[in-house]
């Protein structure tokens, strides 16, 4: 996992991916340029090699293409599907670098939707036929009579892209009676997905035909596009408003909708009666330079980074780079308005909850936690919310390793069933430590435990899950341990660094920046792992790992950058005990965590990040 410091720099991350990925678009095309592929006048198949380029259903990055009104290019004796024909090759030639898993044209395809406008795209289209791309189209006001609705009858744009062109196309969903309405399903992020691509005007029989299949789909994420919707920002047209209420604000799986018609490029957002978000895009350029050089809207869907990066490019006019834009192009080149490049975040997870939620993880045996060369093991769970912890917490390993209470200035310690979403025990501690004056309560192990004398020569690894809570204050909380071996450098005859820091802690700075801090049995001094910034209110899992020579902290499975070089053998011990959200300074109690501690196994070995608790 990686998390930014804060939204702002969240979303200028987002924009450079988003212009590296321009960049990259653009020297790919002028390339293709240069090899003289940029102006064909007739539709060419993409390299043999494209056939066996198809989308990774599982990665979690994918993207959506979306085509705009392409009118003006395809009306009566002016037609010039050349710039089509680009986008469409793009798309074959890009499909695998840029997972793009589905095209959706948003209508108006043609100017006056004659047959002879319809032949010429329609024959455009036939690419992303014999390569098996999945797509949509939709009718606009153009492409048929605008006085109707969708059950107008025959049309040339039906005897076009009507459902039997569809047919047999792995993505193809179906159509309403009338053809005009038609689904689709991808596989990305390991999920199935919807488009739902409608006509320019419903029908009352439209409407339950697309409440249908909504219904028959009860899990699915579903983009909507349409010809009309979005008028400007944050405004709805009247038949757009229409489209809300009677369809999209009911139907929760509807999170994005995307349409063209109007001009200039907009956005609004709306909250749905199950009070989520949904984006309501407008995309269409039929307005500019040659009626809008076919440009494509990429959505980048990233699942890990809970964000869709937006990007609008003309492949037509990238691909003449190289051989020199007249000045309306240099223009069109690249669009970089605020509608036309952008991020929206979504929490994916969250928003798909309501109709299709992440099955929790279900709580693991501790008999199954126990990996060979396990010297302790504690959890947390089977215990009600915020009762007291008394007595004595059992070390699951079977080794001995019991821990007791220990209390300052009052202090008390609780149980709590919130956990890491992957931890194997369902439950955690809540301490609430305070520096000055000391208060709080923490754990050690008994006397005499097995552990407080080992020295793990052969290798180790350490684990914690933790989570702070919001009024975390470094200057009350910080320099907190997470498990920590007392004992002092100086009492071990280490006298480098300062000799009465403790012999190993794993600890919080006041950056809230986890810290493994021990003194080897190889070394004098203390050798130091840092971890990030770690946000509050939120889950992680802690991993410190040696293989016998050298330490390696890891943060969710991933390791961290500062991790010394240096030989580290082993953890000096004097035979004292160790701590669970405590830490000793000169050998006294001078910090108490504040937050909640998870599952804590330790082993005397390396342990490969798959073998992780959190796995």
């Amino acid at each position: 996992m990686c998390t930014s410091h804060d939204q702002n720099q969240g979303e200028a991350e987002q924009a450079g991916a988003a212009r590296r990925s321009f960049l990259r678009a653009t020297a790919l095309l002028g390339a293709a340029a240069t090899a003289g592929v940029a102006l064909p006048t007739v539709a060419e198949a993409a390299p043999a090699s494209a056939s066996s380029r198809r989308p990774d259903p599982e990665s979690r990055r994918f993207t959506v293409a979306v085509m705009p009104d392409t009118q003006y290019l395809f009306d009566g004796p002016s037609i010039d599907k050349t710039p089509v024909e680009a986008s469409l090759r793009y798309l074959l030639e890009h499909g695998k670098d840029e997972n793009i898993v589905f095209l959706s044209h948003l209508g108006d395809l043609t100017q006056n939707g004659a047959k002879e406008e319809f032949a010429a795209i329609g024959d455009a289209f036939r690419p992303l036929d014999r390569r098996g791309v999945g797509y949509s189209v939709l009718a606009g006001n153009h492409d048929v009579r605008s006085s109707t609705d969708d059950g107008r009858g025959a049309t040339p744009y039906l005897d076009t892209f009507g459902p039997k062109r569809f047919k047999g196309a792995a993505t193809f969903g179906g159509a309403s009676s009338d053809g005009y309405n038609t689904f689709h399903l991808f596989e990305a992020g390991g999920r199935q997905w919807m488009v739902l691509a409608l006509d320019w005007r419903l029908s009352a029989a439209g409407y339950a035909w697309a409440k249908d299949v909504l219904a028959q789909h009860p899990t699915t994420p579903v983009i909507l596009t349409t010809h009309e919707l979005v008028v400007e920002d944050d405004t709805l047209s009247a038949y757009g408003q229409q489209l809300w209420d009677r369809l999209v604000a009911d139907h929760d799986q509807i999170f994005l909708t995307l349409n063209g018609h109007y001009w200039p490029a907009a956005r609004a957002t709306r909250r749905n009666t199950a009070g989520h978000d949904v984006h309501l895009h407008l995309t269409n350029y039929q307005n500019r330079y040659f009626g809008g050089a076919a440009m494509i809207r990429l959505y980048r869907f990233d699942l890990d980074r809970n964000v869709i990066d937006v990007e609008t490019i003309s492949p037509w006019i990238l691909g003449r780079a190289a051989k020199g834009l007249n000045e309306l192009e240099r223009q069109e080149i690249e669009l970089s308005g605020d509608a036309d490049r952008f991020s929206v975040p979504i929490d994916f997870e969250e928003r798909f909850s309501g109709f299709a939620p992440a099955p929790a993880r279900p709580s693991r045996p501790a008999a199954k936690m126990l990996v060979p060369g396990t010297v302790a093991y504690w959890r947390f769970d089977g215990h009600a919310d915020g009762a007291a912890v008394t007595g004595t917490v059992r070390d699951l390993s079977g080794r001995g390793n019991d821990l007791t209470l220990l209390t300052v200035g009052g202090g008390s310690l609780n149980w709590s069933s919130d956990h890491h979403p992957d931890q194997p025990g369902h439950g955690s501690l809540e301490f609430q430590g305070f520096k000055s004056p000391l208060k709080g309560a923490y754990l050690r192990t008994v006397d005499g435990a097995p552990l407080n004398s080992a020295t793990f020569g052969n290798g180790y690894t350490i684990e914690a899950f933790y989570r702070l809570p919001a009024d975390w204050d470094p200057d009350h909380h910080a320099w907190s341990g997470i498990v920590s071996r007392t004992g002092t450098g100086g009492a071990a005859g280490k006298t480098g660094d300062d000799p009465d820091e403790p012999l190993a802690t794993l600890s919080l700075s006041n950056d809230r920046e986890p810290q493994w801090a021990a003194r080897p049995l190889n070394q004098e001094g203390i050798a130091t792992n840092w971890g990030q910034e770690t946000p509050l209110e939120t889950w992680w899992h802690l991993a410190v790992v040696s293989e016998g020579k050298h330490t390696t902290l890891y943060v969710e499975g991933c390791p961290t950058v500062r991790n010394p070089k240096a030989v580290a053998v082993g953890l000096a011990s004097v035979g004292l005990p160790w701590l669970l959200g405590g830490y000793e300074y000169a050998g006294r109690i001078d910090q108490i965590l504040h937050g909640r501690l998870g599952d804590v196994r330790i082993v005397q070995r390396a342990l490969p990040v798959t073998s992780f608790m959190n796995h």
